[in-house]
């Protein structure tokens, strides 16, 4: 199976205290790497994440960002009157002793707000919210990521699963013009061989004859490239068609080494026909190579 490694998420959750939105984005890279964003108030939570999304998501660049849309009097400070008006006796009875005239009016309380137990601070979020609740709303918002991964994945897999028939036929003509190159080619060089030792009126010796193109075919011969050609396509067809995971990595060394046994032959054969289908194998395996780079 295929799985893209370019996808989006994002999840919008409701509280009494306001919004939390998710977004989970992931886009290509060779390993996994992972960056989170969180607003102060679940901060705390940064290191959770991490590591749920680690043990979720394969690899590629992610990065989740969370925003919080507050709620009306959702952040207002609570104001503890029993508190307040504690400290405001306490000043009346300091004043009264110290014969001070004047006592704080209401307008002067401004500073006894600072003073401990006048105002407490709104609850922290992740106080209200379990550590496991915390871990669905990520989870879902994975899951809406992958979603979108797993249908860029499908559509990955059909075209590389064309292109894949296509380098099968491809692989196939090689074969095939093979069979009649090889003995076109030896012919042609004992002819080669026999005018020159004609021209230098030399004696012909068959035997020597026979022993240097067995020699020269030797260096031509790509029947052990093509054995192995058809062993990478048998196990990448494994791999990508059948597989139960996605498996980038493996799916790109196998599109390098059918490169590497295209390139030897075209190398090795100097017929026509055979290197312009190696010129075609070799644009249909960088069109594979360049989808299998987006896949996880």
């Amino acid at each position: 199976m295929f799985l893209s490694m370019t996808g989006f998420g994002r999840t919008v959750h409701a509280f009494p205290w306001g919004t939390i939105s998710f977004e989970l984005t992931s886009v290509n890279h060779r390993y996994q790497e992972i960056n989170v964003r969180l607003p102060r108030e679940i901060a705390s939570l940064e290191s959770r994440i991490l590591s749920l999304l680690r043990s979720r998501l394969g690899r590629g660049k992610i990065r989740l960002n969370a925003e919080i849309a507050w709620a009306s009097g959702s952040r207002v400070a609570k104001l503890d009157t029993d508190a307040l008006s504690s400290y405001y006796r306490q000043l009346q009875e300091l004043a009264g002793q110290w014969n001070l005239s004047a006592v704080p009016s209401l307008s002067g309380l401004t500073p006894l707000l600072s003073l401990p137990g006048v105002c407490d601070a709104p609850p922290v979020i992740d106080g209200r919210i379990g550590e496991d609740a915390w871990d669905l709303l990520i989870v879902e918002t994975v899951d809406a990521l992958m979603e979108m991964k797993l249908s860029e994945g499908r559509k990955l897999q059909g075209v590389v699963e064309q292109d894949m028939v296509e380098f099968e036929r491809l692989t196939d003509s090689l074969s095939k013009r093979w069979d009649v190159a090889s003995p076109e080619a030896l012919e042609a060089l004992r002819s080669r061989i026999e005018k020159v030792m004609e021209r230098c009126d030399l004696e012909i010796d068959q035997n020597r004859v026979a022993q240097e193109i067995s020699l020269l075919a030797d260096r031509w011969d790509v029947s052990e490239e093509l054995a192995r050609l058809a062993a990478h396509v048998v196990k990448f067809r494994e791999i990508a068609f059948n597989g139960k995971k996605s498996e980038g990595r493996k799916l790109d060394f196998l599109i390098q080494e059918m490169n590497r046994e295209v390139n030897t032959m075209g190398s090795k054969v100097g017929d026509a026909e055979f290197r312009w289908t190696v010129v075609e194998a070799k644009s249909c395996l960088e069109r594979m190579r360049e989808q299998i780079q987006n896949v996880e």
